[in-house]
This record gives structure tokens, sequence and C-alpha cells, in this order.
């Protein structure tokens, strides 16, 4: 049985990261508010952009003039993987359900002889990554000390993208990142960058509002393939830009849920310590005065 000092420094220890955690828990409620409208607004731009995209695939697909950052390079034999997680911990399982997003699509791809190659995105991810596919890992990036994510990191990470699939160092690309629903819900997503994959993301609503005036001819000035050449790695960029806001929601969403769980298991755990520093004393005193009973009755 601990004796009464080890069970109060339990209770002092207790209570101090009770504290901690409350505070964490409040800093991230006031960083969520503003990562989720950062979020928010990207929706609308990407999306549209994305259908824009969807457009001119279709207005040029299978012609000979089509750009290989949007039809790819007809070859499937190198990926490459941009995993985006956070820079911190602390945030229940937002980081280890990409990693396990990620690591599932790489088992399946060794599983088909494919090569795959890695650039991470936060320092958790890449801690967790280079244990079994350290030799894959070509780069990692950090963002810890940009406080608001802008589109000039989205850029960066988008030119090298580039510059990578122009020096042939892979086929495809894909991004792994989570996307925010709610606090307590973050979904973690796969999207296809090289070759542009058009996917509708609309929902049932959007769905139901689609109409022939949707499928009309367009008419591009200047030609297809000018308005392509501006807009490819422009989409690219956003996609990413979009992939890293989603992210720093879903982290805070995910850091304010498990604060709230881990202060209220700290309160818990201070009742249960409170109960047993009572029961503990209690015995201890019961005990003394039988002593002092017994021996005044010997007397």
């Amino acid at each position: 049985m601990p004796n009464l000092k080890e069970l109060k420094n339990r209770q002092v220890s207790v209570k101090s990261t009770q504290k901690i955690t409350r505070a964490m828990q409040m800093v991230a409620a006031a960083k969520l508010s503003k990562a989720q409208e950062s979020a928010q607004s990207a929706r609308p731009y990407a999306s549209r952009l994305a259908k824009v995209m969807g457009n001119l695939l279709e207005s040029v697909e299978g012609g000979s003039d089509a750009p290989e950052l949007m039809i790819g390079s007809g070859k499937s034999d190198t990926y490459l993987l941009v995993v985006a997680t956070a820079d911190r911990g602390l945030c229940g399982a937002f980081n280890s359900n990409i990693i396990k997003l990620a690591s599932k699509e790489i088992k399946e791809l060794l599983s088909e002889g494919k090569e795959v190659k890695i650039l991470c995105i936060g320092k958790k991810g890449y801690d967790l990554l280079r244990r079994n596919h350290k030799d894959k890992i070509l780069e990692f990036i950090s963002l810890k000390e940009i406080k608001n994510i802008s589109y000039m990191e989205a850029a960066n990470i988008g030119n090298k993208v580039v510059k990578m699939f122009e020096d042939e160092q892979f086929d495809i690309c894909k991004l792994y990142y989570s996307s925010f629903k709610s606090v307590i819900s973050q979904i973690p997503v796969s999207k296809q960058l090289i070759p542009l994959e058009f996917k509708s993301e609309s929902n049932e609503h959007q769905e139901r509002d689609v109409t022939e005036s949707n499928k009309a001819i367009y008419d591009y000035e200047p030609e297809e393939s000018d308005v392509m050449e501006e807009l490819l790695p422009l989409n690219l960029n956003i996609q990413i830009f979009q992939g890293l806001l989603e992210n720093a929601a879903s982290e805070q969403g995910s850091r304010m849920s498990a604060m709230d769980n881990a202060t209220r298991n700290a309160g818990e755990m201070i009742n249960k310590l409170t109960l047993q520093y009572n029961r503990t004393r209690q015995a201890i005193i019961t005990k003394e005065l039988i002593e002092i009973i017994s021996g005044a009755e010997a007397l």
C-alpha cells in the first residue's frame, strides 16, 4: 500500500497534468476556429477549379496535344506519395490514421511490383514512416515554424513535385491528408494529383442540382493547351494547399478532442487518488488508535 506522501505527490502531479491538458484544449479550440474557416473557404475555389480541369480533361481526352501533367506519362511503374501530417503530437489518432492509410497503399503497391517514393510533410508522419520505409523517403518538409499556412508553402511543394515529374522521377503522384468534418470526425483521404483524376466530390444536394447545362460545350480563348499550361500547375498547388488547410483544421480538432478526454481522465484519476488517500489516512489513524488503546489496556 502506498504511503500518504506518495499519494499526495501523485495527486499534485495529476493536477498539474490536468492544468496543462485543459490549457492545450483551450488553445486548440481558439486555433480551430480560424483553421476551420480557412479550410472551408478554400473548398469552393478548389472544387470549382477541379471542375474546370475536368472539363478541359474531357475536351482534350485522347488528344495528342494534351500535356503529360494532365494525362500522365502513360506508365504506372513509379509512385510518388506526398504524405502530409502534423509536426506536433498530442492530437489523438490524427497522424496515425493518415499513416495507416498511406502504409496500406504502400503495401499494395509493393505487392504489385511498383516502385514507391515518399515525400513527407510533417515530422510525425516522417517519424512513423521511417520505421518501415526509410529507404523510400526522398525528403522531409517541416512546417513547424509556420503559424498560418499560406499558398506559398503549397506552391513550393507543388513546384518540387512538378520538377520531379519533368525529370521523370515518377509516373503517378498521390496526396495523403485528413479531411476535416467536425471536431470528432477527421477522415484520411488519398487524392491523385498526377495524372489528373477528375472525381466529383459533390454531396447529394449538389448532385440533385446537376442539369444538362453542366455538360455545355466550352470554347476556350486562348486554346486549351495554353489554358492548361497555366492552370495545371495552379491546380496542383491549390489541391496541395487545400490538403494542408484541411490538415491544419483536422489537427486542431483532433487535439481539442484528445485534450478534452485527457482532462476528464485526469479528473477521474484525481477523484480515485483522493478516495484512496482518505482511506489510507483513515486506516493509519484507526491503526494508531488501536495501538494506543491496546497499550493503555496493557498497563
